[in-house]
């Protein structure tokens, strides 16, 4: 039996570096030359509030938040390593995303994914996220799809 356990961490952690190098070449494969436009909001600063998954303690997924506005975090960088996926690590990485960031008093959750990313469409909706306009830096990109939840 496979044991699944979450970390919070940071975005120093090398397990949660190495999971977004691999999704960053996950998108770029789903994407090709688009994500020389999309690169530029996938920059990870110092941010304090990641969560990496394990199975039998080997990094299985990711994801991460970071302040949006004064009551609205933005979700990102979810990913789970291909041979790991169907085993619910995306949705238990965005529920421990999520009970964290009620920690902080955060009232909303918001996201941007890509047309392509085919799981996060339909991960999204099922835990509770609504479709929204663009927002940010993805208002002119026309393969962002955004997303808005009350947490």
């Amino acid at each position: 039996m496979k044991t699944i356990t979450l970390r919070r961490t940071n975005s120093d952690n090398p397990d949660f570096r190495a999971l977004i190098t691999e999704l960053d070449a996950d998108l770029r494969l789903r994407n090709g030359d688009l994500m020389n436009i999309y690169d530029q909001h996938n920059v990870i600063e110092k941010i304090d509030t990641v969560v990496v998954a394990y199975i039998d303690e080997v990094p299985a997924g990711c994801g991460c938040f970071k302040t949006y506005d004064n009551e609205t975090v933005e979700i990102k960088r979810m990913f789970v390593r291909p041979q790991a996926r169907g085993n619910g690590i995306s949705r238990k990485v965005l529920t421990e995303l999520e009970a964290w960031a009620r920690e902080l008093k955060t009232t909303y959750a918001v996201l941007e994914t890509g047309s392509k990313q085919l799981e996060a469409l339909s991960l999204y909706p099922k835990a509770g996220y609504l479709p929204i306009p663009k927002y940010g830096p993805y208002i002119d990109l026309p393969e962002s799809i955004c997303f808005k939840k009350v947490l």
